[in-house]
């Protein structure tokens, strides 16, 4: 589910008649105090961070006065929440509160209908007070095309014990959170706390809005750019794998950071799954043997070469990892060789500078063993390929052995841009663009390319050169599959005419900035 962040959240409640409190977001101490002069000094700053308990950890903090607000921003800022570093925080004015409540509007799969659930202890713990005081609790399923009745929603807060004029207005902010639930598409629309301040209003302090995945497409105006929930504000690599995948249906490429890789206390691997079993297994058996994993990966549902491709990239682009792991379920319908063939460019391009073991089970898992391993020999660092047979406790031992052996990884050399092509013959891919040096390939003596095409779209010309035998369009809509024979096995056994331009929006941007080459 994709997630609003916090003030993104308020917005849309303010939008509906919900009171929030005034406030702005700012990205320094500076900024902060700014903010807090405009609004009245009295104030609150929190973290924009996806975590729970934020007051416990530090990040919600009050201040009295310009300087003040500086100094707790400055504190927050420096902070980490759920391991990756605090970049904004929410300035609010103050409140006068005169009690805590919670509401929230969740779709029950098992009723298969949204319910609306009070409490008349809001604040920190909601789950806690929910099962040590059950009588604070109720809940009400709504009908989804008739919403929330007004009278419904006095009853339900009557039946928590809140009376008068603070069980109106609380019923009130309901009945317009229930339509918030229902014109964004929400699976979760929850206020907590929703107060009742001393001067009679009923007033979201915190908010947590979350949007079917599916539905995101259909609301431009909530701005969510990364349709998924990933327990924090998407960072710029998981933006980027966002792009790879958003518009690209073949399989599946599913990327969350863990934590900081520059920052660690213990070995770091880059862990590239496929298939959502076989990857716990995999991370399971990572912690075992003492390491931590950088992110979480899945290719999956028989993904082309070319998106495997582009995972490793990204994964590799993570600083600081000591090791590359890849594991799945052992038993995949897909074919194998693809994601080999994904994984040796990748590598080869980078150039990978860290061991890496990788557990290819399924269809074809000799033939992607041979690939990975062989076709990756050049390369000065050990990478290891098994199949379906050796667990995967042992491939996490072997890794863990390399990791232990390896010397410290030298500079990372640039990336090196291929050579421009002396007679070029060039298609379009779904994704890319293939180039062919016909100078190089009239030289070549395997014709490589042409037997592994796993679309067999490719023949050899009168001049015994590669060309297709689709027409360009044909082979842009999709009869060229992206397997990345044409330029992998060109590479590895025939004379290396052949090159796969596959892009990843912002990826050297990001490197750039990093210094990643």
């Amino acid at each position: 589910m994709a997630r609003l962040a916090e003030f993104q959240g308020k917005q849309v409640l303010r939008g509906a008649g919900i009171a929030v409190p005034r406030g702005e977001l700012a990205r320094s101490a500076e900024a902060a105090a700014a903010v807090a002069g405009r609004l009245g000094d009295t104030v609150v700053i929190k973290a924009q961070a996806w975590t729970t308990s934020r007051k416990a950890q530090g990040l919600v903090r009050f201040a009295d006065s310009a300087a003040a607000a500086s100094e707790a921003a400055a504190a927050i800022l420096a902070a980490r929440a759920g391991g990756f570093p605090v970049a904004e925080v929410l300035v609010e004015e103050r409140v006068a509160i005169a009690t805590e409540r919670y509401a929230g509007i969740i779709i029950d799969d098992r009723r298969r209908r949204p319910v609306l659930l009070v409490s008349a202890r809001g604040g920190s713990g909601i789950e806690e007070t929910a099962r040590e005081h059950p009588e604070s609790v109720a809940e009400l399923p709504l009908d989804a095309v008739e919403g929330l009745a007004r009278h419904a929603a006095r009853e339900l807060w009557r039946r928590v014990g809140v009376h008068g004029e603070e069980q109106r207005h609380l019923a009130e902010a309901c009945v317009r959170l229930a339509a918030v639930a229902r014109a964004v598409e929400a699976r979760a629309a929850e206020v907590n706390p929703l107060v009742f301040t001393a001067d009679g209003r009923a007033v979201a302090l915190d908010c947590r809005i979350t949007v079917d995945d599916a539905a995101v497409f259909r609301h431009p105006e909530l701005g969510i750019d990364v349709a998924r929930e990933l327990g924090h504000p998407p960072t710029p690599l998981e933006r980027i794998a966002w792009e790879v995948e958003k518009d690209d249906y073949r399989g599946t490429f599913y990327f969350l950071q863990m934590r900081d890789a520059c920052e660690r206390g213990t070995r770091v691997v880059a862990f590239h799954g496929a298939g959502g079993g076989g990857s716990m297994m995999g991370m399971d058996a990572l912690a075992r043997h003492g390491f931590a994993v950088a992110n979480f990966c899945d290719t999956s549902g028989n993904p082309p070469a070319s998106k495997v491709y582009r995972a490793a990239r990204i994964l590799l682009s993570q600083p600081g990892v000591d090791g590359y792991f890849g594991t799945g379920s052992g038993v995949a319908s897909q074919e194998q060789f693809h994601s080999a063939r994904g994984l040796v460019k990748a590598f080869l391009e980078e150039p990978l500078a860290v061991p890496a073991v990788v557990r290819l089970g399924g269809n074809g898992e000799e033939k992607a063993i041979e690939i990975l391993t062989g076709y990756t020999k050049a390369l000065g660092v050990p990478v290891e390929c098994y199949g379906k047979d050796t667990p995967v406790d042992a491939c996490a031992a072997r890794l863990a052995a390399l990791v232990a052996a390896a010397a410290p990884p030298a500079p990372r050399p640039p990336r090196r841009e291929p050579a421009p092509a002396e007679r070029p013959y060039t298609f379009a891919s779904p994704t890319g663009a293939i180039t062919y040096d016909h100078a190089v390939c009239a030289r070549c003596e395997s014709k490589a390319c042409v037997a592994a095409c796993v679309p067999q779209i490719l023949e050899l010309s009168g001049d015994g050169v590669p060309v297709l035998k689709v027409t360009g369009e044909e082979a842009a809509r999709g009869r060229c599959t992206e397997c990345l024979a044409c330029e992998v096995d060109c590479r590895a056994l025939g004379a290396g005419g052949g090159h796969v331009a596959l892009a990843i929006a912002g990826l050297p941007e990001y490197r750039r900035e990093r210094g990643l080459g």
